[in-house]
């Protein structure tokens, strides 16, 4: 009964007041917490920013690593005025308002505009056009945050017109000097063992760690009556990170994803689906986990199972057709496909090993007998002479070399024995070509 009543007087404190991370948002850039590859002294966001020359820039980073603080700041140290906008309500017309705006703002006051696009990802193609003549003209300073890969998720004009910088996790380090701070504001203290546990548990996500904090604060101020000095202990700690996993359901996007692929491509049918449930409950995008299958069809299955890259396809295709929640059943059925296949990453090695000759040695010539020689002329200069015809030897195939000089002993495929590639290798050896052939 009692810790009903605790839990009842900590959900009134934090009713009363606004949250603890919006409380310490930093107003400058010396007062972020973490970044420092992009922040420090002479790091490349900071010298833009403080010489003013920052144009539209893409903050890609994981759920609480400061996005909208970065922006924020960022804004602080301009004359510009700071509009913000959010992808998941904003509409195409509010796009073109805030532009025409902007516009009209430049034109009376000769004041610029910085608009932030919070999850730039959740906005379509349309949506992101719009955005394009006025990023092209320099009428506002686009700065657009995303939890997802700008690579798949941002147009590419908008893409090439953006300076992309990668928000990383805040090291632990970091996230204990957040609480510091947080501690502070709330006027409480905790105890080492808190401290650390809270830390730990953040995952280097600043705003799950401070809102855990303060839910801990608030428990332990219920527990003590609000006599004497509040410190946060360890037990308080552990129940406020239950209550903030029921609230917010928050999982570590690149460890859960890890676990993931690496049980499929262990062959644990029960592993995968139990991580994809956990990746689709805390609302991870659906087609980020279907591109991952259709990744690791080929790069561990491969042609020992075939079949796997079109089952992976399908799911994909099953995403964008049905979506979730129903969506959720052709993902488990190519989770459970992929991990009960035989596993080869045979042609993943071929292709990183074709790639990385193409790039280290000298570019050869197409040999003469490869060369075009459809058109006019061609015969008279030697491209064709030589080349024989798979389809006119009655076993479909003949000796010959197919790459130039300098690589034409190199060995990229070897097959494995695993499954239907087992039968790639017999083939390979009934044709393997002889060198000089």
């Amino acid at each position: 009964m009692s810790d009903d009543l605790f839990a009842a007087a900590a959900s009134a404190r934090l009713e009363s007041r606004q949250p603890l991370a919006a409380r310490l948002r930093p107003r400058s850039l010396d007062d972020i917490v973490g970044q420092e590859h992009l922040l420090g002294p002479g790091k490349p966001l900071r010298s833009l920013v403080e010489r003013d020359r920052l144009s539209s820039a893409l903050l890609w980073g994981p759920p609480g690593t400061g996005k909208t603080t970065l922006a924020r700041a960022v804004a602080a140290h301009t004359e510009k005025v700071f509009v913000q906008l959010s992808a998941v309500t904003a509409t195409v017309k509010d796009v073109r308002e805030t532009i025409a705006q902007a516009r009209h703002r430049l034109g009376e006051q000769g004041r610029g505009t910085i608009l932030f696009l919070d999850e730039i990802h959740r906005f379509n193609k349309a949506q992101q056009d719009a955005l394009l003549p006025a990023v092209e003209e320099g009428l506002v300073v686009l700065i657009g945050a995303t939890t997802e890969n700008p690579y798949f998720e941002v147009n590419a004009p908008l893409r090439s017109r953006s300076t992309l910088f990668r928000l990383e996790p805040l090291t632990t380090d970091a996230v204990r000097t957040l609480l510091g701070n947080g501690l502070v504001a709330e006027g409480a203290t905790a105890t080492d063992e808190a401290i650390e546990h809270l830390a730990e548990r953040a995952n280097g996500d600043g705003r799950q760690a401070l809102t855990a904090l303060e839910v801990a604060v608030a428990l332990a101020t219920a527990r003590t009556d609000g006599a004497g000095r509040t410190e946060v202990t360890l037990a308080d700690a552990e129940a406020a990170l239950g209550t903030n996993a029921l609230r917010y359901g928050v999982d570590d996007h690149y460890d859960v994803v890890s676990a993931f692929i690496k049980s499929i491509r262990g062959s644990d049918a029960d592993a995968g689906l139990y991580w994809l449930a956990r990746m689709v409950e805390a609302g991870e995008d659906a087609r980020f986990i279907a591109r991952r299958l259709v990744i690791l069809a080929s790069e561990d299955i491969g042609m020992a199972d075939p079949t796997s890259l079109l089952v992976a396809n399908a799911a994909a295709h099953a995403v964008e057709f049905v979506g979730l929640p129903e969506a959720g059943h052709n993902l488990a059925q190519a989770v459970v496909h992929l991990s009960s296949a035989p596993k080869s990453n045979r042609v993943a090695k071929a292709w990183w090993a074709a790639q990385s000759d193409v790039r280290d040695q000298p570019a050869g010539e197409v040999p003469a007998h490869l060369r075009d020689a459809h058109y006019q002329g061609a015969g008279a200069i030697g491209h064709g002479r030589g080349y024989r015809y798979p389809h006119d030897d009655p076993r479909g195939w003949v000796e010959q070399e197919h790459r130039p000089e300098g690589v034409a002993d190199r060995t990229y495929y070897e097959p494995s024995e695993h499954g239907a590639e087992a039968e790639v290798a017999r083939r390979r050896r009934e044709r393997r070509t002889p060198r000089g052939g």
